[in-house]
């Protein structure tokens, strides 16, 4: 008898907002259980299977299905890491509640003559109202964070005003559902700077015994960026490292690609980055069958791509201290070695995702 599969496991329909969000974690995260969890939401998100997730993250299927789960029911706090203990509450939630409504209210409003609390200034406020008795600022700290309560700063934030999203976003995961039979995908996008200093990181260390890197450091060697392509028919990575990332290297490495596979007509999956839209690209690309698919304006989370880029930050790059180039250079290249001799071919993209589904086109637009 044939062993039955578990039925697949998707994160719910995303919004624009919540794309661009898990994209700037996977970019900037510092918890490594953090970055792990947003690396393994903005995989779902964008049609990776269970399996596939779990073989780039190097996690078993069992935690990717939890952290998708969790994200599906509680949204962003599933990120946050969960730590058990502590002594018993002596605040009920009731009043918790209450000082969580009272911490996102505006001051002014409740009598106080500024525009936003401190800890200590909340803290006197609960005690004069008789909220409660007597508190502690990390007490409630600790009260906020429990209820999803987080000191933020005010930012802008940028829908795509792009008038073709909806056609633009549909011919990309067309071309992610059914790859076209007389050609070959690939994501294309630029990775960098590449920076020669010391990295924060995460490793398996004795107790009270720390891995230490220089704090002092000057960069006189300049910077280096990686323009890097995945072919989706076989899930492998083709990149150069360049010390631009201007539109001459660009069209390098489009040269580099038609090259690699002579012969075929190729399907670029590609952000708005302006060297790409140089007229000298546009025309060499016209002219040698190969056709550049852009991205919906500020939808770069689309690219499949993404999600490669956070993995290779994480294994090849955090916790380390290159001197030169060519040593960060060998880096890379060991890890996309590693990375390509394990690839397997990107053939299931999950056709019953949400992000296929009309609503989810209207709920992103």
């Amino acid at each position: 008898m044939p062993v039955a599969r578990p039925p697949e496991v998707f994160v719910r329909p995303l919004s624009m907002a919540e794309g661009q969000r898990l994209q700037r974690i996977n970019r900037t995260a510092k918890d490594r259980v953090r970055l792990r969890r947003a690396m393994i939401v903005l995989a779902s998100a964008q049609g990776w299977s269970v399996p596939d997730i779990a073989d780039l993250a190097q996690v078993s299927q069992r935690y990717v299905r939890q952290v998708i789960h969790d994200f599906n029911e509680t949204g962003f706090d599933a990120l946050d890491p969960k730590w058990s203990g502590g002594a018993p509450k002596t605040i009920d939630d009731t009043t918790r509640t209450r000082i969580c409504a009272i911490a996102g209210c505006d001051p002014r409003a409740l009598g106080r003559p500024f525009s936003t609390w401190s800890l200590a200034k909340l803290c006197d406020y609960l005690i004069e109202q008789g909220i409660v008795a007597a508190i502690s600022r990390e007490t409630v700290r600790t009260i906020l964070h429990d209820g999803g309560v987080s000191w933020q700063t005010t930012k802008t934030w940028k829908a795509s005003n792009d008038p073709e999203f909806l056609p633009k976003m549909r011919r990309v995961l067309d071309l992610y559902d059914t790859p076209p039979p007389d050609g070959r995908v690939l994501c294309v996008d630029e990775f960098g700077p590449l920076n020669l200093m010391p990295r924060k990181g995460k490793a398996w260390r004795q107790v009270g015994r720390p891995a230490r890197q220089r704090a002092t450091y000057t960069r006189t060697q300049g910077v280096r960026h990686m323009l890097a392509a995945l072919d989706l028919s076989t899930g492998r990575l083709t990149y150069r490292i360049r010390t631009r990332k201007r539109w001459p290297q660009f069209l390098d490495f489009l040269k580099v690609l038609r090259r690699r596979w002579p012969g075929e007509r190729l399907f670029l999956v590609i952000d708005n980055y302006g060297p790409h839209k140089r007229p000298e690209v546009l025309a060499w690309c016209a002219t040698n069958d190969i056709e550049l698919v852009f991205l919906p304006t500020n939808a770069s989370w689309l690219n499949w791509i993404e999600c490669e880029f956070t993995a290779l930050r994480y294994f090849a790059l955090n916790g380390t201290d290159h001197r030169s180039h060519t040593e960060q250079n060998a880096a890379i290249a060991g890890y996309l070695r590693w990375r390509n001799t394990r690839a397997r071919p990107k053939t299931h993209f999950a056709i019953n995702s949400p992000i296929r589904e009309p609503d989810y086109m209207i709920n992103v637009a």
